[in-house]
């Protein structure tokens, strides 16, 4: 049951911080084991941040954040090969990507080329530098923060980079209980910027390995094989739909839904696990023709109606 305790100790643990939010801090943690990339979207003051330092500290790696901005180049994330004037030699300075959760604070703020930077480093987790390839230490994470509403001097992630994340957490406004809770927290002296002073009881890393051997063991029936298949397919042939799911956005929903099984004390997946995950794996892979735009249509809505109409195996 380590993938259980896991995620139970993290939301124990977030709960410091953070209140409410149960499911995001959830699913960060499913993406996290699954050595996936997150897009947290919502807007301005709904924690974000805070979500993500809070997520290291208990982690217990390192952390760093990079403001994007339309100014920024792509040698400001990675690094650049600077002269050593002592060895007579360049070397290369590494850039904040070394780190071990990366927080891309306003991500589409910088240029396509900027926020293209980082494809190699999600997905291959090295930097490429005059033809030297850089390695990142594991674990590696970026969560990345994009706010939905605000249009201006900002840059939609190319199609591309967005395959690239495991989920996208859409953030939304918290029940009257759970904003209460948190003025009332802040008006018994809590501050946000005391981080350092919040006393976190970290994790012993060598549980991923175990939480990797777990995962290994839970099973999947061809039936739930067949169903997440037939879901992506269908995103691929649904008419409001101009580009569906890839390959990796099933095998993304494969893999998520292994860690959800285990994290509920199940050594099998069952379609629920598999129906829970679909919005937030899929969402950002698929792109809506202009008809269902002007209708409306939200991402999530037809997700919803691809989920009703195939048929659940049993």
């Amino acid at each position: 049951m380590a993938i259980k305790e896991f995620i139970q100790h993290m939301k124990s643990q977030m709960q410091k911080t953070i209140v409410g939010q149960e499911e995001v801090i959830e699913q960060i943690c499913l993406s996290f084991l699954a050595g996936g990339h997150v897009i947290l979207e919502g807007v301005p003051g709904l924690a974000k941040t805070m979500m993500a330092r809070t997520f290291a500290k208990v982690i217990g790696v390192n952390f760093n954040r990079i403001q994007f901005t339309p100014d920024l180049m792509p040698n400001d994330i990675l690094g650049t090969m600077v002269f050593n004037l002592e060895k007579s030699q360049f070397e290369f300075k590494k850039g904040p990507v070394f780190t071990n959760i990366l927080l891309g604070d306003e991500i589409n703020r910088a240029s396509p080329k900027t926020q293209s930077a980082l494809l190699e480093v999600m997905q291959e987790q090295q930097v490429t530098a005059e033809g030297n390839c850089f390695f990142l230490k594991s674990p590696f994470m970026v969560i990345a923060t994009q706010n939905p509403i605000e249009f201006e001097g900002t840059y939609p992630l190319p199609e591309a980079q967005l395959d690239r994340f495991m989920l996208k957490l859409n953030l939304a406004y918290p029940e009257r209980e759970v904003e209460l809770a948190v003025l009332s927290k802040f008006n018994e002296g809590y501050d946000s910027k005391q981080l350092d002073q919040v006393n976190f009881d970290t994790i012993d890393l060598n549980v991923l390995t175990i939480c990797q051997e777990e995962f290994l063991k839970v099973k999947v029936d061809k039936n739930i094989l067949d169903y997440i298949m037939n879901l992506s397919q269908a995103t691929r042939s649904h008419k409001a739909i101009i580009l569906g799911a890839s390959t990796r956005a099933a095998i993304t929903l494969l893999n998520l839904s292994k860690y959800s099984a285990a994290s509920q004390g199940r050594d099998y997946v069952i379609p629920d696990d598999v129906k829970h995950l679909a919005a937030p794996v899929l969402r950002h892979r698929i792109i809506l023709n202009a008809d269902a735009e002007i209708e409306g249509f939200q991402q999530d809505q037809i997700i919803q109606q691809i989920i009703e109409v195939e048929k659940v195996p049993r």
